[in-house]
């Protein structure tokens, strides 16, 4: 049974790109149109300090830049180890009233980012130059610096890291040797939404942290596949009644005790099979399906006792699906959670979940997590613990929240970073740390990383007393 039969990296996007408070007088509208010409009102060059990104929107075209403190240099042409977030570009833009700021859009219905307006593309952005190896260092550690929103949160001491890094640094060492550089830079870092990938002498290489203690445990102790088919073979043979399903191989659903519904969503997107991954083609289909699924689950479940929401091996994707699923365990609107990026009051911005306009459930919800939930399997957490009916059961999430901040570096290696704060209504902050349980439970036990899901399955089952719904 194959779970992830597409590239999973291709489904951990995030939908959410930070949206300014001032509101643009103008619709959002197409940048592009179906012809594949802009429109001439955002033509020009914008900037844009939250993001570090100058766009030059030409009649046919956007080339992006990085504005970094210690160089301003074009996006390389994408490789084969190029992210999918250093693929994507926006489409949709609103101006403001003096259409001297613009707010541009990856989704409809998503953020936005703010973009400031320039007479020209400024002198220090240049082509064609080719980067030493200390020059590659300053860009990389300055990106950091400027970017990274967690080095208390995450205690880092950035200064003195890269003092020490900087003394291995030397011109004409070669792109191998400053991997390693970079790699005893950034792995330890702690968050495993702050990666670097790239071609090193032809091969693809990766440096990531964070990933709490399960998946390095599986990943060295047989792998993930068979992990995780061993999980749904349980689900369906040891502890789901008869009649439970895998659905899009993304969600396994189905009754536990004839009383309880039962609901595991590993990804939150990747429900279809629409291409590309990010369009707004594929965003539109993904929110359909996922209603389509939903509305059949919830009026399947609507008469049991609760629903399990297993999310315990969620591994994010695009932000508007945990909207969608927090919209269906209310009835009343609540604020869901606040995004802030350090330094741009501009880009501050309060979901507002409101009731889903159609199936809902709003009895008992008890929410499975471990240090495997992490990006949306969080925020669908966080929002969801804003609501009376919901229980938090298993271990803590990773801790790792923020939209990756993609930020290539001229040789084409790419560099992603946490630069946003996802915090709760009251002000509460989980990254680096993870959103405690109520209820603690052991769910991928070393000794037993398959049963031990059964095991926690059928305690949180014995939790829920049997009701008259």
């Amino acid at each position: 049974m194959q779970i992830f039969p597409r590239a999973l990296s291709a489904l951990l996007i995030a939908g959410s790109v930070l949206s300014a408070c001032s509101e643009p007088v103008t619709e959002a509208r197409p940048i592009f149109s179906e012809e594949g010409l802009s429109a001439p009102d955002i033509r020009g060059v914008w900037s844009s300090s939250e993001k570090g990104w100058i766009l030059e929107i030409g009649e046919t075209g956007i080339k992006r830049w990085q504005d970094t403190p210690a160089a301003c240099y074009p996006s390389p042409a994408p490789d084969s180890a190029t992210p999918l977030m250093g693929q994507l570009e926006y489409v949709l833009y609103r101006l403001s009233k003096t259409a001297e700021t613009a707010q541009l859009q990856y989704l409809p219905g998503d953020a936005s980012a703010t973009f400031e307006k320039l007479e020209q593309l400024p002198e220090r952005c240049v082509s064609d130059k080719t980067y030493t190896e200390t020059e590659l260092f300053d860009i990389l550690t300055t990106i950091f610096e400027q970017h990274f929103a967690f080095f208390d949160a995450r205690q880092i001491d950035w200064p003195s890291r890269v003092s020490a890094a900087r003394q291995s640094v030397t011109d004409g060492m070669g792109e191998a040797a400053l991997w390693v550089v970079f790699d005893e830079l950034v792995s330890d870092i702690g968050d495993s939404h702050t990666k670097m990938v790239g071609l090193v002498e032809g091969e693809k290489q990766r440096i990531q942290g964070g990933l709490g203690n399960t998946l390095p445990f599986i990943r060295e102790n047989g792998g993930e596949g068979p992990w995780v088919r061993g999980l749904v073979e349980q689900l369906m043979n040891d502890v789901l009644d008869p009649g439970a399903e895998l659905i899009a191989d993304r969600i396994v659903t189905g009754t536990i005790d004839n009383r309880i519904g039962y609901i595991q969503i590993f990804t939150m997107g990747g429900f279809t099979n629409i291409e590309p991954a990010g369009s707004v083609d594929w965003a539109e289909g993904e929110l359909t399906e996922l209603n389509r699924i939903l509305d059949d689950l919830l009026t399947r479940y609507k008469d049991s006792d609760a629903i399990i929401l297993d999310l315990s091996n969620n591994r994010g994707g695009y932000d508007a699906v945990t909207r969608a699923i927090a919209a269906r365990f209310t009835d009343t609107a609540f604020k869901g959670y606040r995004v802030e990026v350090p330094g741009h009051a501009e880009a501050s911005l309060d979901y507002i979940i409101q009731p889903y306009d159609g199936v809902r459930y709003t009895g008992p919800v008890y929410v499975m997590t471990s240090d495997v939930t992490v990006s949306g399997g969080e925020i669908t957490t966080l929002m969801l613990k804003q609501l009376r009916n919901v229980t938090q059961v298993g271990t803590k999430t990773r801790g790792s929240f923020s939209t990756p901040l993609a930020k290539p570096l001229p040789n084409g290696w790419y560099l992603e970073l946490s630069n946003e704060v996802f915090m709760t209504p009251a002000g509460d902050v989980y990254e680096g740390r993870g959103i405690p349980p109520d209820i603690a439970l052991e769910i991928y036990p070393q000794s037993a990383p398959v049963k031990g899901h059964a095991d926690a399955l059928k305690q949180t089952a014995k939790l829920i007393k049997k009701t008259n719904r």
